[in-house]
């Protein structure tokens, strides 16, 4: 079990960018910028198997169009598991979209989509991933907005024995990220930058094979996580995201699905 918070140089290390991702204060804020060259990202020192991972983000303010900024935990290989946030800019004053994503052995198409209930440009928000044997859990500032079960006794495959790095990228994909990709990137408007501070994993920490949260350690109020489920309260406040600001739900895509919705859609 390890919890990590304030110094970002010990948890994190810059994979690309060439000069366009910083660590700043002392490891207290960390920042990745994009221009027409180059966007930039990090990733996590460590591997996770399982964890309460969350992290504050200020998004790129203003024109955000055609920029995409990614914040998940994946695995390696062909059937890699992964858990995406994928913020989707926008034009000024249009929202952002927030574009969520689970992959189990190599498959996702698992897509829903937000809009938030505040400007995620103004100030520093906490996007949280609780990912336990139970479901996986995306919250935003401590609401949660999207729940996935694990459903393998009715043969969905589960994030489970795969560990998984936390990846983080600005970039420019204004093929698709604004109305199809209709609006493109305005580069006048460049260098773009996201910020990051705060993290903190609650987690379990995969080394040389071996998980930080052994079973034969004694059970302690600081992995309760583990085992957590959403209280009354909290399936209220995900039932009004869901009902609020969800704009796009792969479950409710029948076009998509001719040949009838996937397992999870039928049981939820």
């Amino acid at each position: 079990m390890v919890i990590s918070a304030s110094d970002l140089n010990q948890d994190f290390q810059i994979t690309w960018g060439d000069g366009r991702a910083k660590i700043v204060n002392n490891g207290e804020l960390l920042t990745l910028s994009l221009d027409k060259a180059s966007g930039s990202g990090f990733e996590s020192k460590n591997e996770y198997l399982y964890g309460q991972i969350d992290m504050q983000l200020k998004l790129v303010a203003g024109n955000s169009a055609g920029t995409v900024t990614a914040y998940y935990l994946s695995s390696k290989g062909s059937t890699w598991d992964e858990i995406d946030f994928e913020f989707l800019g926008n034009l000024s004053g249009d929202p952002y979209i927030l574009h969520t994503n689970v992959f189990s052995q190599g498959k996702g198409n698992r897509e829903q989509q937000f809009y938030l209930w505040f400007d995620p440009t103004a100030d520093f928000h906490t996007y949280s991933i609780l990912w336990n044997p139970r479901h996986i859990i995306f919250s935003v500032d401590g609401t949660p907005i999207r729940k996935f079960k694990n459903l393998e006794s009715a043969g969905v495959p589960y994030p489970k024995n795969q560990p998984m790095r936390i990846y983080s990228s600005l970039w420019n994909a204004d093929d698709w990220a604004t109305r199809g990709g209709l609006v493109k990137t305005d580069w006048t408007q460049a260098p773009f930058t996201a910020s990051y501070r705060n993290f903190k994993a609650n987690a379990c920490v995969i080394n040389a094979g071996k998980s930080s949260c052994s079973s034969n350690s004694p059970s302690s109020t600081s992995n309760s996580w583990l085992s957590q489920e959403l209280d009354s309260a909290a399936e209220k406040r995900l039932k009004w995201v869901q009902n609020n600001y969800m704009i796009y739900n792969y479950c409710s895509d029948a076009k998509r699905f001719p040949q009838g919705f996937p397992t999870e859609c039928k049981m939820a």
